[in-house]
């Protein structure tokens, strides 16, 4: 066993772990987890909102079953494993429950076309224009980094929450955009703690925004006790992390 693996918490926490404990029984979707990941959280997240049946099981990072692998050869979680067909990709994953359980409520892309559209485009945004800043900045060693990452950040959000229609980015209903950004909204205390990161400085827009969706109860009831994430993020702080994530933000590559 490795130091890190011995320093692992092993499964979710908190309200997550209630959840985590109705989803145990056999159904046709098995719902591969790390309770600790935010593209994890995404899918967590839809499958909620949207109450389809879903069977939970934790993947340990350190730990990866033969099945788990076999099914998906990347080893990357979300995965979900569909009457024995596999899949993965988190915002993939969002929109196969969409086109899959057409009857479950409420829907989180809209009906119509055009709309439908402008919600990918704003999706896009946030993995193209949120997330690679966020990543940088927790990564970021030096003084000179941190500021240009936090800067490159506050304005991907500002621009983002300029464009929210209010109370969530397509108006009264929540969508697949807020899921998109929802996780990095409750895990930004990682940056405010330690990267100087301040909601209300991004623009008062944006922290009405990100009070609110942090308060979904889809979200909350997917989210662990604030303690376990500490040593996972720490090693992220320490640019110490060796996923695939971190790798591609410290080498300058596109997240995968």
């Amino acid at each position: 066993m490795s130091s890190s693996d011995a320093q692992f918490f092993p499964h979710a926490t908190g309200e997550a772990a209630k959840t985590v404990e109705k989803h145990q029984a056999a159904q046709d979707l098995i719902f591969y987890s790390g309770w600790f990941c935010p593209y994890v959280h995404r899918t967590w997240i839809a499958l909620e909102e949207r109450g389809i049946p879903y069977q939970y099981v934790e993947v340990n990072p350190y730990k990866k079953e033969k099945h788990f692998l076999e099914i998906n050869p990347k080893g990357l979680v979300p995965a979900i494993e569909y009457k024995g067909r596999a899949l993965y990709e988190s915002l993939i994953l969002c929109e196969f429950l969409e086109d899959t359980y057409p009857a479950a409520t409420p829907r989180l892309l809209p009906a119509d076309t055009a709309e439908r559209a402008y919600a990918r485009i704003w999706v896009d945004f946030v993995t193209k224009n949120v997330v690679p800043n966020f990543m940088r900045l927790i990564q970021a060693q030096t003084v000179e980094k941190q500021d240009a990452a936090r800067a490159d950040l506050y304005k991907g959000l500002r621009t983002f929450a300029a464009q929210a229609r209010g109370p969530y980015f397509l108006g009264d209903e929540f969508s697949l955009v807020d899921v998109a950004i929802a996780p990095w909204i409750i895990r930004d205390w990682v940056v405010a703690e330690n990267r100087g990161y301040d909601r209300a400085a991004v623009s008062d827009a944006w922290k009405k925004y990100a009070d609110l969706v942090e308060q979904r109860d889809s979200i909350r009831k997917t989210s662990s006790e604030k303690q376990h994430y500490y040593e996972i993020y720490g090693r992220y702080l320490r640019d110490e992390a060796q996923g695939e994530g971190a790798r591609a933000v410290r080498e300058g590559r596109v997240i995968p």
